[in-house]
């Protein structure tokens, strides 16, 4: 995600609006910021009364796997079985993907063993 821009910038480009009277139009062009980003700084302003960033909404999850040992003898046990089928067999809820995750942070792989001679 792209670093916000500054609060210090934002105010600059306000104040050059509301108290100079330069142009939303203009205020883009000098400043190099789309004009759908000082409208939206403008409206947030007006609902907030602050032109600060909002905060990171994509924080850091905690994750459902804390226990990644038992994990892994879970991903043995049930290693015949689907990511879905896994995800049912946990014990709580649980997705696919959370599943995907996890064997992926365990370097867990169901890859074909192409050492094996094929059948002609």
């Amino acid at each position: 995600m792209p670093k916000p821009y500054s609060l210090d910038l934002r105010q600059k480009i306000i104040d050059a609006i509301e108290l100079d009277g330069m142009k939303k139009s203009e205020a883009s062009t000098v400043f190099g910021i789309s004009r759908n980003t000082i409208d939206l700084w403008l409206k947030r302003k007006a609902v907030t009364g602050s032109l600060a960033p909002q905060g990171n909404s994509n924080a850091r999850r905690q994750r459902r796997i804390t226990d990644w040992e038992s994990f892994r003898a879970f991903a043995e046990q049930h290693c015949h079985k689907t990511q879905s089928e896994m995800a049912e067999c946990w014990p709580g809820p649980m997705s696919q993907r959370t599943i995907s995750r996890g064997l992926a942070v365990i370097h867990w792989t169901q890859k074909k063993d192409l050492r094996l001679p094929s059948a002609r």
